[in-house]
């Protein structure tokens, strides 16, 4: 009689030991859950003046997290404003061409530089005889040719800047105010875009992470002033020891076990490496201590309400060719 109960406890032993070496069998890895994140850098080093969300607050995208102060980038942006429109009454001027009081005025300088040039070219005529009868003398004569000369390079100088007024502005100078123009236009909407990026908006539904600095802090350009945490369900950061890296691909499904939750939650690998590295610490367990092992995320189904940072194990199915 006392046989059968012994009996039954080696079967029962057994069996348990049957259980775990099949759950043993189960290709698993072990890891944390996460977010996608996203941050929002500070656009320039300007103070800050309005914080309007507090960390662990779920927001909609378009909601406004923090403000800058404008003074600075409001200022850049007016005087980009205010070249554009110097450049474009400059290409106006040169599509306008030259204005008739100028080619008027040229044209007055023309017959005056004429003038002379007749009176210059007078003197010296009537002065080169006398000089070959040595009745002035040579320096005279050559002082007077030079004189006409010069009377005429400048009759000449006139008529050039006479005919470039007439001829109107070049194509090559349009061309060119045309570029310095669009030059003016692209910088003034860079400012006008970075005055916009003073009120940081938030550019996807989900929740605020971290905050780092606070109202009045002066944050360095391209340091984040926001952090987000974005997605309906989170994912499964995990590291696949390398005996299963063959054994798992993108589209296998897993179930994800959480620290406090009985129930598994369903999911599907969305992401494995193909470098492996380094284990961390909290992904030790016997073997694998010795191990290389590649990073894998697990996307879980949709409905896991869950925090970022759980520890969790996620057990694949039983080949890469199980899709979900």
């Amino acid at each position: 009689m006392k046989a059968r109960p012994r009996k039954s406890s080696v079967l029962l032993a057994l069996c348990l030991l049957s259980l775990a070496g099949c759950h043993d069998d189960v290709p698993q890895a072990l890891g944390t859950l996460e977010y996608d994140r996203v941050t929002l850098p500070a656009p320039v080093a300007e103070r800050i003046v309005s914080i309007d969300v507090r960390e662990g607050q779920r927001v909609e995208a378009g909601t406004k997290l923090v403000t800058l102060e404008r003074t600075r980038t409001g200022a850049q942006a007016q005087a980009a404003l205010a070249d554009v429109q110097r450049q474009r009454e400059v290409l106006a001027e040169l599509r306008a061409g030259p204005r008739g009081e100028d080619i008027a005025q040229a044209r007055a300088n023309l017959n005056a530089a004429q003038a002379q040039a007749r009176d210059a070219s007078a003197y010296y005529a009537r002065l080169q005889p006398l000089g070959k009868r040595q009745l002035v003398a040579a320096a005279d004569v050559d002082s007077a040719r030079a004189a006409a000369g010069n009377a005429q390079a400048r009759v000449r100088a006139a008529q050039a800047a006479l005919d470039e007024l007439e001829h109107g502005t070049r194509a090559e100078q349009v061309a060119q105010g045309e570029a310095a123009l669009q030059a003016a236009q692209a910088q003034a909407e860079a400012e006008q875009a970075t005055l916009r990026k003073l009120d940081l908006v938030a550019p996807r539904a989900g929740r605020i992470d971290s905050i780092p600095y606070k109202l009045g802090d002066q944050a360095p350009v391209g340091a984040p002033l926001v952090v987000m945490l974005v997605g309906n369900v989170p994912y499964a950061r995990v590291y696949v020891p390398e005996p299963l890296r063959a054994g798992v691909a993108v589209g296998q499904r897993a179930r994800v076990f959480v620290e406090g939750r009985d129930k598994a939650f369903e999911g599907s690998v969305r992401m494995i490496r193909n470098e492996p590295t380094f284990t961390p610490y909290y992904a030790l367990t016997g073997e694998d201590a010795a191990r290389l092992s590649y990073l894998a995320e697990v996307q879980l189904a949709p409905g896991a309400d869950l925090p970022a940072g759980l520890p969790v194990r996620v057990e694949f199915a039983g080949g890469p060719d199980e899709k979900r």
